[in-house]
Parts: structure tokens; C-alpha cells; sequence
């Protein structure tokens, strides 16, 4: 394992310069962007309930925030407290681990993300089809995937307030129609069925829907990665991470609930898109258009283009602070003047996605549960050994327990996360099995290291701490 750098301390003259040089982001749009970096919304549920029914749906998605997003808030909450650095989960990792395994949570990160980023403007494609089928012939769709690319990147470039504030808006206008669909119960209540008959789904089963909700759950980490640019991340970090959870537990379960009610069955989420047609059948038409159909396709393109856009936010800080620490060439930390944002690493990120558009990556559950599981694991033993090695480290928030608590927070993701790897191992990708694919992945980051163990000039964690407060 290699060296293990302790942060020194750097002047105080440093910080005040650096939070007059750019504006930081403020706690709610920091639980904005988080909900994007998570969830983006009610979509992408659908399987859930159509798998395992109403009644085994609805408490996978009461239970799984308790056992899976909770211990992981937690743990965020500890450790972006007491190190809120630029590069969040991966400064962590190399601190407590060491280089090695901090370049592989990196890697991970980034190689996950190019399966991961394609998928988003290809949802929001999806929905902008079904508003007007012409960007569904030829190269529409593809040319409006690069619409949303560009974009988002234009916004992240602009500054991080810009996203932040950006992320708060489109919260409040895709949550709309969801919220319209709860108030609308009272006057549908069983007007499709009897709820007690609703069918129990079918496909997935218990064990599937567990893991499509995972999924649904994951990314709480990426929030981390932009520490340096929020305002008292010591304090604003830990209420973030819990009021992100809820947020996103009650934009899983009222929609639902609300629906169960109707008695619409189950087998009505039979596809990706279905809340479109649920939500035409609720709101019904006036004069001759189903409303509430409108506004939540309208709805979906804000909930993709959301969830790009902050991610690209996310995932652009990892090469920026590894960039300042020799991991990667010093071109990735190169900065503008006039907002404060790395250039150089979102246009590079963002270009790299783009070119992944056309590939049309599904879904793939079980590479992103892997390789994300194999990171937040990293993030979690990491925890626990900052609490032996560092115990004088100053944390504003704290895993209770003491340090039986900070390695128990863990037990449950990791046993949920084993689950979930064994159930899906029939997804392929490039004909390959998921499980050996992803296999192979980690294993690249192993060679990638040792092959570029000589280009790498590690810079003194010090040095990088007054990179970053400059």
C-alpha cells in the first residue's frame, strides 16, 4: 500500500480569499442537486411495483432507505464533516487507505459513470418522443442527447450556483405533476378497481424489486465530491444527506401509495413510461388533451436533463483533485478565472460521454450496483479506519456508537449489496456475463495503476490543500 499523506494546516488568509473568489452552494440547493445525483424523481420506478406488487413494492420502498440510504447518510455525514475536500469520497479514500486504493475508488467512479451518463439523455429523448415523434426518426434523438450534453455542460461551466439553483427549480416543477396525482386521490379513490384485488405484479419478483430499488437509491456519495464549494460543509453536509434521504423516500412512496388507492393494478408499471399513461388515466382529458399526461412526460425530460446535469457536476471534480495530487497530468486542475469551475475536466468529461450516445447502454443494474458497491465499500472501511488511525480528527457529525457503530452502519449495505450482485448475474453486456464484465473492470483499475505508476508526481497532501483553498 502506498504512503499514507496527513493533511498539514495552511493559512487562514487562504480560505477567506477563496470564498471571496467565487459563490458556494447553500444547503438547498446542495439537497437539490444530491436528489438529482440520486433519484431525479418518481421515474424510473416502475418496475418495482410491477415485479412485487403493491404491498411487498411500497415496503421495499419504506424499509430500503432505512437499512441502505440511512447507514450511507450517515457515513457521508462523518466523513464530509471532518474532510471537506475537493474529490469528497475519493480524498477520503486515499487519505485512509492510502494512493492505491484511492485511485481505485476513483476509477470505479469514472468507469461506472460512461455506462452511467448515457443513459440520461437518452430518457430524456424517450420523453420528448412521446411530445413529438419527430425527434424519434433519423438522427433526431441523437442530436437532441447532444442538446442536453451541451448544455449541461454550458450550466456547469457557468458555475456551481448556476447548477445548484438550476437543480432547485427543476425539483420543484417535475414534482409537480406527482404532486398532483396524490391530491387527485380523494376524488378517485377506488374508481379503477377495488384496491384489496389490485394484481400482485408479476417478473422481478421480491428479490428483483429489492434490487431495481438499489439502484433507484444509490449515488448519495456523489454529492460529496464538490465539498470545497459549498458553504460550511462541516454543518451543511450531514442535514443535506437527511433531508435529501426523505425527500426522495416520500417522491418513491406518496405517488404509489396514491395509485394503490385508485385500484389501478400493478401490471399497469408493465414498462419504463408507464406513470405517463397512469397519470392520462387519473387526470382524464380536458378539451380533448390529457393534461396531467403532458406535464409528467414534461416532467421525465426535466427529471434526465436534472440528473445529467448534476452528475456532470459530481463526476468532473474527481480528475480535479486528482489532478492536484499527481494521480492524473496537471491539465485536469486548470481553472476559470471568472466562475471557479474545471474547465478542462468537464469539457473532457462531458465530450467522453457524448461519444458514448450512440452505444444505447439499457439499464445495467448489475454493472452499476457492482461497481458502485465496490466504491461505497471502500468509502466504509475508510470510516473506520480514520476512527482508529485519526480518533483526534475534529468531526462535526458523528456516527453514533462510538466505533462499534461506524463499522456496524455498514453491515447492511454490504449484506444488501452481496444480495443484490448474486441475484442479477444474467445481464450481459457485450456478451459478457454482468458479474464477470464488472470483474474485469475492477481489474483493469489494478493494471492501470501499476502501468502508470511511474507517470504519476504524488504532490504533498499539504500542497493540494493549498491548491484547493486558492
Amino acid at each position: 500500500m502506498s504512503s499514507i499523506s496527513v493533511p498539514a494546516n495552511f493559512p487562514s488568509r487562504l480560505i477567506s480569499s477563496a470564498k471571496k473568489k467565487s459563490a458556494k452552494l447553500t444547503l438547498w440547493p446542495l439537497v437539490a442537486a444530491t436528489f438529482f445525483m440520486v433519484s431525479g424523481g418518481t421515474y424510473g420506478t416502475e418496475e418495482i411495483i410491477h415485479g412485487a406488487g403493491y404491498g411487498h413494492g411500497i415496503l421495499i420502498l419504506l424499509f430500503l432507505p432505512i437499512f441502505w440510504s440511512l447507514p450511507t447518510a450517515f457515513m457521508i455525514g462523518e466523513l464530509s464533516s471532518a474532510l471537506p475536500q475537493e474529490g469528497g469520497y475519493y480524498a477520503w479514500v486515499r487519505r485512509g487507505l492510502g494512493n492505491f486504493w484511492g485511485f481505485q475508488e476513483a476509477w470505479l467512479s469514472l468507469a461506472a459513470s460512461i455506462f452511467d451518463m448515457a443513459i440520461y439523455p437518452t430518457l430524456f429523448v424517450f420523453y420528448l418522443k412521446q411530445m413529438a415523434p419527430w425527434f424519434g426518426q433519423g438522427n433526431h434523438g441523437v442530436l437532441s442527447g447532444l442538446f442536453v450534453v451541451a448544455a449541461c455542460t454550458m450550466l456547469n461551466l457557468a458555475g456551481i450556483r448556476v447548477v445548484g439553483i438550476t437543480s432547485l427549480w427543476l425539483f420543484f416543477l417535475l414534482s409537480l405533476p406527482f404532486a398532483l396525482v396524490v391530491a387527485m386521490t380523494p376524488f378517485k379513490w377506488a374508481a379503477f378497481a377495488q384496491p384489496h384485488v389490485a394484481s400482485a405484479g408479476s417478473g422481478l419478483g421480491l428479490l428483483g424489486g429489492v434490487l431495481v430499488a438499489m439502484w433507484n437509491y444509490m449515488g448519495w456519495d456523489n454529492a460529496s465530491t464538490i465539498a470545497q464549494e459549498v458553504e460550511r460543509p462541516q454543518r451543511t453536509y450531514p442535514k443535506a444527506m437527511i433531508a435529501a434521504v426523505i425527500l426522495v423516500s416520500l417522491t418513491y412512496l406518496l405517488p404509489f401509495i396514491a395509485v394503490y388507492l385508485t385500484g389501478i393494478p400493478a401490471s399497469a408499471f408493465g414498462e419504463d413510461g408507464s406513470w405517463a399513461a397512469i397519470s392520462g388515466l387519473i387526470g382524464g382529458k380536458i378539451f380533448g388533451i390529457e393534461w396531467l399526461r403532458f406535464l409528467i412526460v414534461l416532467g421525465g425530460m426535466m427529471s434526465a436533463f436534472g440528473m445529467f446535469n448534476a452528475l456532470v457536476m459530481s463526476y468532473s471534480r474527481l480528475p480535479l483533485a486528482m489532478a492536484r495530487e499527481g494521480m492524473l497530468p496537471k491539465i485536469f486542475a486548470k481553472m476559470s478565472k471568472r466562475t471557479n469551475t474545471p474547465w478542462v475536466a468537464i469539457t473532457v468529461c462531458s465530450s467522453g460521454w457524448a461519444l458514448c450516445l450512440g452505444l444505447g447502454f439499457q439499464r445495467l443494474i448489475t454493472l452499476d450496483i457492482m461497481l458502485y458497491g465496490a466504491s461505497l465499500m471502500l468509502e466504509f472501511v475508510t470510516l473506520v479506519v480514520l476512527r482508529i488511525r485519526e480518533p483526534e480528527l475534529k468531526r462535526e457529525f458523528r456516527v453514533p456508537g462510538g466505533l462499534p457503530g461506524a463499522v456496524l452502519v455498514g453491515l447492511f449495505p454490504l449484506v444488501l449489496l452481496l444480495l443484490a450482485v448474486v441475484k442479477s448475474g444474467s445481464e450481459t453486456i457485450l456478451g459478457i456475463n454482468g458479474l464477470v464484465f464488472g470483474t474485469i473492470i475492477i481489474a483493469t483499475g489494478f493494471a492501470v495503476y501499476a502501468a502508470t505508476r511511474k507517470l504519476r508526481v504524488i504532490v504533498p497532501r499539504s500542497t493540494a490543500d493549498a491548491l484547493e483553498a486558492s
